[in-house]
């Protein structure tokens, strides 16, 4: 039987002797909660883990595209949809893109996630055709204008290659290779780093009836298997990054649980991405019908999950985020950040 290990992050200028960078992030921790199938959990001192899984858990992961994983990393989102759940139609022409990005980038983006086609609960699939022309003209533009690294949100290599040859720099893959069997093959092929994300079922019907014999092992056995499946297409891990896909088949128990357990993904040895923001459950916990107003709810939940090492943060709200994020970081280590 399996054994995992969660580390009992803390953050803070005072550190215990002996306690251990948490993915050479800010965060750190001394005790695990050292997790089974087949037994109730229990909590043991650090030291008493493999030290191969010390090792993999505490490293620093390397820089990619120029973004340094030691801070968090802000990633922008930038919907080119007419029917995505916050911002769909918003950013009708290239132009208004454009503007949104250039926002983005004076906000304190590091990194700027495109997208053509809306992956919300009950959405239809959109034929590559329509997702290169809403996204190819934007990322040319962009590039043109701003030196910042872009992402790709798509689950289709027809989409990843076009978006490449335009200056896109990485692949985010809500399907983490699971929907066109072209894309990880592709992305080795062009030695694009990737973004694999974890979802139960198709966009469509993903939301009806989510289930899971332990949704945070789950999603860790998936996510290590795809890291696996990635580098036997002929990509490196350092050139991956792991997302729990918030949403994406899951209830908000599922989420809640998913989130107080995010350090556990540390041991997959690759940058941790989270979407959080402006989702279901913060609508629901939050009392707020209206994305715009889900920034607050957006914001708590990105600080929790830096508190847990995790590295990138996609974020509707760049500019709160920012601040929310330095304030945060001056509070807790005294640093700016």
């Amino acid at each position: 039987m399996t054994d995992y290990y969660r580390p009992l992050a803390q953050i803070g200028m005072v550190r215990p002797e002996g306690a251990i960078a948490l993915a050479g992030t800010q965060s750190w921790f001394t005790h695990v909660e050292h997790l089974r199938r087949d037994a109730p959990p229990v909590v043991l001192a650090a030291i008493d883990t493999p030290s191969s899984w010390r090792a993999q858990v505490s490293a620093a992961r390397p820089a990619l595209e120029g973004l340094d994983f030691t801070r968090p990393v802000i990633m922008g989102i930038l919907n080119l949809t007419p029917d995505s759940f916050s911002d769909g139609g918003k950013y009708s022409s290239a132009t208004l893109a454009l503007r949104a990005a250039q926002d983005m980038a004076e906000a304190g983006a590091h990194l700027l996630d495109v997208g053509g086609e809306s992956t919300r609960p009950g959405a239809l699939e959109v034929p590559y055709e329509a997702e290169i022309a809403r996204t190819v003209p934007v990322i040319e533009a962009i590039r043109r204008n701003l030196n910042i690294p872009l992402s790709i949100d798509t689950r289709k290599a027809r989409v990843a290659h076009a978006a490449l040859e335009a200056g896109a720099n990485i692949v985010n893959d809500v399907s983490g290779f699971q929907f066109d069997p072209d894309l990880g093959p592709f992305c080795a092929m062009t030695n694009a780093p990737v973004c694999l994300m974890h979802a139960q079922g198709l966009p469509e019907t993903m939301h009806l009836a989510p289930r899971y014999d332990d949704v945070l092992l789950d999603v860790y056995d998936f996510l290590a298997k795809q890291i696996e499946l990635a580098i036997g297409f002929g990509l490196k891990r350092a050139q991956i990054i792991i997302d729990p896909g918030l949403g994406f088949g899951k209830t908000q128990a599922h989420n809640l649980t998913l989130i107080r357990g995010l350090s556990l993904f540390h041991g997959l040895g690759c940058p941790v991405l989270l979407g959080a923001s402006r989702k279901g459950f913060i609508r629901d916990i939050g009392q707020a019908s209206r994305p715009a107003d889900r920034a607050p709810g957006s914001i708590a939940v990105a600080l929790a999950a830096v508190q847990q090492g995790v590295q990138i943060l996609r974020v509707h709200d760049v500019s709160q985020t920012r601040q929310a994020l330095a304030l945060f970081q001056a509070a807790t280590t005294g640093e700016e950040l």
